[in-house]
């Protein structure tokens, strides 16, 4: 008989402490890493790593796959990039608590924040829950290809025990914060890793209403933190106010670290028109809160925020005009046609855009600073490359450029626009978030915006444009990225067992040709419930991802295997 289940071979060994590497094998034994070094004996299977990087599986701090792990088994497109531990609930929208009158509220909230069809959740959600622990119960049956923990999303609490006064701008009573803080100790209790929120203005329905997070003041972010004291464990995950100045936004954010006694993280963006530079003054008050005694963390993403537009995706440049509004139903092909035909094209351009949601009607507005991708994705464009650019070079409208431009490759063309972290052109304020000690790269938002937003792809990027093809002054050391991608992320939320390669600990595991890792353009895929669709986005380089010590990808392709399942705040601790 075998003396391990699975042995690696010969690999550099990064064991995700940010320690120089070492070659040699490791062992593993019913889902543990039992030996590290040079390994004597046999195994069940054995992987020849020489050459290549073994590392930690990655953990994905920022991830919404609350709906996704209900139904389906495999959560992609984390999983194909080194990702075998998803926290999920980020931005304060998720599932549960949930009474059964309310799981409408959810789903739109979902709908319109985080861009997940509502007949995917109507016809995926089995809703065998109600409660926060009874949601939980509910995961612990399902099996998967990698683990998750989740996070108590504030939205959902707050229309569980507000019921309607929750969307309208009603203050809570002080019977509601109790039962606020209550609620969340209870959920830290029975296996959360945190309560989460959003003040960001842009999170909507899409019709247009706040999530209700955004109706909330500091007293209620401040009852929420409580509760994390009470349960003496989590953490509290928030998105400030991209409008606001940073000046105000970082002392609620400090407010809310004082209060809960825990770590705090929220997202740390260079936001366009922000006022001043507002990453740097909250770079700067991290800080500060690190000398007080204060554990908070900004959450950085490794390149330009970006959206996807195009005729098979949620916007493009017409998506709200009237004409399109009545074919947007018809499979691309058939729109496409109708699209060539003279007089629809001329109807069309006489029209506007026509939406009751603001934020949809700015992201349309936003089409005209895209880049069109070819075969190889591109995410530090050049200005001169911009769709509005390139119509004023053509002598057209924008409106006439773009209607031909979405029409190309039979409708299948993408279009990238840079957002956020983009505002200078280049990644230079993105690489100085990233250096910080009190920042943690995270944002991938995988689970999420199936057809406007494809991130979950960021470990994958990090790793080839930063630790391996960045100039040398701006190069982050190949140890201190895949640091940063498991110890470091597992540290922030309190998963104790796993993120280092050591005996003992879990084994989840990546084995990475880093010379071949590429990234692909995303496709779309109809593979969802009510056959739904979203973007995928693919690797090369990944040669093998390990989660409990079974293979679950090879080169890509998943092996059948799903040993993932759900992670409850007291076993990784215990463990």
């Amino acid at each position: 008989m075998a003396q391990y289940d699975l042995i690696i071979r010969g690999g550099t060994i990064h064991d995700g402490t940010g320690a120089p590497p070492v070659i040699g094998d490791v062992a593993v034994k019913d889902g543990r890493i039992v030996a590290v070094g040079q390994v004597a004996g046999d195994a069940a299977e054995v992987i020849d790593a020489a050459g290549k990087i073994v590392t930690p599986g990655f953990v994905d701090v920022h991830t919404h796959f609350d709906g996704q792990v209900t139904w389906e088994s495999r959560l992609s497109p984390s999983s194909g990039h080194g990702v075998t531990t998803a926290v999920m609930g980020n931005c304060g929208v998720g599932f549960a608590p949930c009474r059964p009158d309310q799981r409408d509220t959810l789903v739109k909230l979902m709908e319109g924040i985080e861009d997940i069809p509502e007949v995917v959740m109507v016809e995926g959600l089995p809703w065998n829950w109600e409660t926060f622990p009874e949601y939980l119960d509910a995961l612990d049956q399902r099996q998967l290809d990698i683990d998750i923990a989740t996070q108590i999303p504030h939205s959902a609490l707050r229309v569980y025990v507000m019921g309607e006064r929750a969307a309208r701008k009603e203050p809570p009573t002080a019977e509601d914060l109790a039962a606020m803080r209550r609620l969340v100790a209870e959920g830290i209790t029975a296996g959360a890793f945190g309560v989460t929120t959003s003040r960001n203005v842009m999170h909507r329905t899409r019709a247009g209403d706040l999530a209700p997070s955004l109706y909330s003041d500091v007293d209620e972010l401040c009852a929420l933190a409580a509760g994390l004291n009470d349960a003496d464990g989590g953490v509290f995950q928030i998105i400030p106010a991209p409008a606001e100045p940073a000046e105000v936004e970082f002392p609620i954010l400090r407010q809310v670290a004082e209060t809960s006694g825990r770590p705090v993280s929220f997202t740390l963006l260079d936001v366009p028109n922000q006022p001043g530079e507002g990453w740097r003054y909250h770079l700067k008050g991290l800080e500060q809160a690190a000398a007080d005694g204060l554990t908070m963390r900004g959450q950085v993403a490794p390149r330009p925020v970006g959206m996807f537009f195009g005729l098979d995706l949620s916007l493009h440049h017409f998506s709200s005009h009237p004409s399109y509004k009545a074919i947007a139903h018809l499979p691309l092909a058939e729109r496409v046609a109708i699209m060539r035909d003279p007089a629809f094209k001329a109807k069309l351009l006489a029209e506007s855009p026509e939406d009751t949601n603001p934020t949809t009607l700015m992201l349309i507005g936003t089409f005209r600073g895209t880049y069109q991708w070819d075969d190889k994705p591109n995410y530090e464009p050049q200005r001169a490359d911009r769709v509005d650019a390139r119509a004023a070079a053509a002598g057209l409208s924008l409106d006439e450029y773009a209607y031909e431009a979405l029409l190309g490759n039979e409708g299948q063309t993408v279009f990238y626009l840079p957002a956020a972290n983009y505002t200078t052109g280049n990644l230079a304020p993105v690489r100085e978030m990233l250096g910080s000690p009190h920042t943690v790269m995270a944002l991938a938002d995988g689970g999420a915006h199936y057809g406007l937003i494809c991130d979950a792809s960021f470990p994958t990027f990090y790793l080839q444009r930063w630790a391996r093809d960045a100039a040398p002054d701006e190069r982050i050391d190949l140890p201190e990225a895949i640091a940063e991608l498991t110890s470091r992320a597992a540290s922030l939320v309190g998963l104790s067992d796993r993120g280092r390669i050591a005996p003992g600990l879990k084994a989840d595991l990546n084995v990475i040709n880093l010379d071949r890792l590429e990234l692909r353009v995303p496709t779309i895929e109809y593979d969802l419930p009510a056959g739904g669709k979203r973007m995928q986005q693919r690797a090369d380089g990944i040669v093998a991802t390990i989660v409990s010590g079974q293979v679950t990808y090879r080169n890509g392709q998943h092996t059948g295997a799903l040993p993932g399942r759900l992670v409850r705040r007291g076993e990784a601790l215990a463990a």
